[in-house]
């Protein structure tokens, strides 16, 4: 059962309160240059991330938000560290949210300033702490960070925060250790009540990467702990949204676009299952019904082990069968086993 969070309002969409996990991902374009992070933001937008960030490491990248803010479809969220007019700065240009780890803003006047204008925005607040930037004064010499030294900083953060009468928080405890990032959030979701950002940082690259984040992530989703989740691969971020949401798919959290079955093939299989899967992805990217589809590689069983599927085809010798709800509707040439498949999804998009 999911935990509940305290509602937190980040522009038009609620995070915790029992709303579904939000997926979200960040620009890795230089915010400066506008228009390649106008792009990047549409891009990911339409791959359906629902929050996006972006880096604002300087002034400069402060006066692009008044052009990027106007032109993004989802709430955007300010990244800051360091120098707090960053964040004041931000805020003015109409941000929905702004991620600062307040133990590195400076003064406890810096974080109040911060919260005021946050205040007079109506924008959130993510208090985010890292494993790898940790404040000395919550570290033992010589022991290392454990989870209990991110918990204590978050609380620390957040009694700064209620200290200046501050609620519309989001938290995240992030490290690049699987267990320790496992560790730390079952903890902090004992202790709060706000919604939590989860993400495994540094995850790495490819599958390395893809695996390390689905460890931790699914560990603590299926525990009901996780409010909004960011997969960090090194690349492309539309990669990052793809997998989060394969991975709330998966866990039968949130139903968007198409949830795809395809067998591992085997001795049996005669076509090439590989691209006829990539060409069915690739040609039907653009629906959003949460459908179930099947690409087998074995008429024999397809059908039948991909029974659950609302479409699917199956490849034989030179020829293949397509299905709809687990019954064949007809055998055609290999050939045109994707355009068939494609007109069955298309015709079904049609009675919507």
């Amino acid at each position: 059962m999911k935990k509940e969070t305290k509602k937190i309002q980040v522009g038009g969409l609620q995070i915790g309160g029992g709303a579904p996990v939000t997926v979200q991902s960040m620009t890795n374009t230089d915010t400066r240059n506008v228009q390649k992070t106008i792009e990047q933001i549409r891009l990911l937008h339409q791959a359906g991330c629902e929050i996006i960030r972006v880096a604002v490491p300087d002034q400069e990248a402060v006066q692009a938000l008044h052009q990027i803010v106007p032109a993004c479809p989802t709430p955007l969220v300010a990244d800051i560290h360091f120098d707090y007019r960053l964040a004041l700065g931000a805020l003015d240009t109409g941000v929905d949210k702004i991620r600062i780890n307040p133990g590195n803003i400076g003064a406890a006047w810096k974080v109040k300033e911060i919260v005021e204008k946050a205040k007079d925005r109506n924008a959130a607040i993510r208090v985010g702490v890292n494993a790898g930037s940790l404040e000395k004064r919550f570290v033992n010499e010589g022991v290392g960070v454990q989870s209990r030294h991110l918990v204590d900083s978050v609380l620390d953060q957040v009694n700064l925060l209620e200290s200046f009468g501050f609620s519309s928080m989001v938290l995240s405890a992030k490290a690049s250790s699987v267990p320790l990032f496992v560790e730390t959030n079952r903890k902090l979701a004992e202790v709060v009540n706000y919604p939590l950002h989860l993400g495994v940082t540094e995850a790495g690259f490819g599958i390395p990467g893809i695996v390390k984040s689905t460890a931790g992530l699914s560990v603590l989703l299926s525990e009901g702990i996780g409010d909004t989740i960011r997969v960090s691969l090194t690349g492309d971020p539309i990669q990052e949204v793809e997998v989060a949401w394969a991975l709330l798919k998966s866990l039968g959290m949130r139903k968007q676009g198409i949830e795809w079955i395809s067998c591992p093939t085997c001795g049996r299989t005669q076509v090439d299952l590989e691209s006829l899967a990539r060409e069915a992805k690739e040609r039907l990217q653009g629906i959003r019904t949460p459908y179930v589809i099947a690409v087998m590689g074995c008429e024999v069983n397809g059908p039948g082990e991909a029974s659950n599927a609302d479409f699917g085809i199956a490849g034989g010798k030179g020829r293949g069968v397509v299905f709809k709800a687990g019954k064949i509707v007809k055998t055609v040439a290999e050939d045109q086993l994707i355009d068939a498949l494609v007109e069955l999804v298309e015709e079904a998009e049609r009675k919507e």
